[in-house]
Formats: C-alpha cells, sequence, structure tokens
C-alpha cells in the first residue's frame, strides 16, 4: 500500500489549523504529537522533510532502536512517550524522551522522580488519566487524579505539563475531554494531550494543546518485527 505521508500530514494541519480557527484559537497553540509506533524510518523520513518534528512512541526498545539516527541526521526532533512505561524502563525513557505522557502510578512517579535527580534530565510530564476508568487501560481514575498530581507536583517535584487521556472507543469523546479540561484547571495545568485520528478536532475544541495523531498521517500499522 502506498502511502502518501507529506499530503497526509499537510491534511492534518489543515484540518487542525481549522478547528483552532473555529474555536477561537490560534492554530500554533495547538502541538502535533505524529505518531510513528510501528513505522519504520523510511515511512517516517517524509513526514520530517515536510517540517513535522514532535514524533510519539509507546514502547522504549523500539524508540532506542529507531530515533537516534533519524535525530542526529536532523537536529530540533522531540520525541514523546506515548505507551505505558515499565519501571525498569525508566532510566532509559528518562534519556530518550523529551515528553513523558503516560505517568500514570504512584511507583512510576517515584522511579522518574529518583532518575531525574541523578541525572539532571527532565522530559516534561504528563499525568495519564483514565477518565473512562476502563480496566484494561493505564491511567489514574478521576477520583484518583487530584491527589495523584499534588504527589507528582509538590511531593516530587516532577515537571508536570498537563493531563493526558484515552476515551473509551465507544463512548462521546467530548465528554472525556471536557472532564480532563476541568481536573487540569483545578490544578493550573495548562497542557492537555487529548484526541487521536478519529476525534482530534473535537480535542481541539474542548482546549487540547497537543493532539496524537498517527493512522491519519502514516496509514495502517506496519506489522513489528
Amino acid at each position: 500500500m502506498t502511502v502518501d505521508v507529506g499530503a497526509n500530514l499537510a491534511a492534518v494541519e489543515a484540518r487542525i489549523a481549522a478547528a483552532a480557527e473555529a474555536a477561537g484559537r490560534a492554530p500554533a497553540d495547538i502541538t502535533l504529537v505524529a505518531i510513528s509506533k510501528t513505522h519504520d524510518a523510511g515511512r517516517i523520513a517524509p513526514a520530517i522533510a515536510a517540517g513535522q518534528r514532535v514524533f510519539g512512541e509507546n514502547r522504549v526498545q523500539e524508540a532506542a532502536a529507531k530515533w537516534p539516527p533519524l535525530q542526529a541526521a536532523t537536529p530540533g526532533i522531540a520525541l514523546h512517550l506515548v505507551g505505558p512505561l515499565q519501571t525498569n524502563k525508566v532510566a532509559q525513557a528518562v534519556a530518550l524522551f523529551d515528553v513523558i505522557e503516560t505517568v500514570d502510578r504512584p511507583r512510576l512517579a517515584r522511579a522518574l522522580a529518583a532518575e531525574m535527580a541523578k541525572t539532571g534530565r527532565r522530559p516534561g510530564c504528563f499525568v495519564q488519566v483514565n477518565t473512562g476508568e476502563e480496566p484494561q487501560k493505564a491511567g489514574v481514575t478521576p477520583a484518583e487524579a487530584d491527589a495523584f498530581i499534588e504527589t507528582c507536583r509538590d511531593e516530587l517535584d516532577l515537571p508536570l505539563i498537563g493531563l493526558m487521556c484515552i476515551p473509551p472507543i465507544d463512548e462521546e469523546p467530548a465528554l472525556h475531554f471536557a472532564l480532563l479540561a476541568k481536573i487540569a484547571r483545578r490544578h493550573g495545568l495548562a497542557g492537555l494531550s487529548m484526541g487521536m485520528s478519529a476525534d482530534f478536532e473535537i480535542a481541539v475544541r474542548f482546549g487540547a494543546t497537543h493532539v496524537r495523531v498517527g493512522g491519519a498521517i502514516f496509514g495502517p500499522r506496519q506489522p513489528r518485527v
């Protein structure tokens, strides 16, 4: 299957701009995180050539194998971790990623804080909120979010950017985006990572500062090697 990554990227950027303008927002205030998980360097290169500089991966090992040569060739690329992070991968994640979007439990938060204190490297963090309280998904529940955010920021001094969520696939995403935005406002957190290929325009309407788009740019996931 031939995928025109450059054309797809331009179309997504145009849709983000239109959604922002419809919501009375500046398109520049919304960061497109191009989700490149499972895609190889050959599929990613056209996005880089078209000017995309923020990418998301969901596995530490995959990102470690794939991204250092791409980053060496093109300065200014920022990597976001958008998948679950095991505590035994914390050191590698802190070294590799610029933003960790999936801080979802106290043990992980403490491990991240310890590694950042040890190395001095402080990637920005999002707390992942499981707004749908789905048992198969990571994230703190909305009821747990306030205490966890305070622990991360006040006790552990993590560099919190904001909150992230993945709404249930069979529910209206606007309800979940509104809930995430409400929790963020309570804590004075400006960052909202929400919205994917199917619903990023709705997310922009509800204040998303980061949208995570993969399939609409890169096409179907490639088989993992």
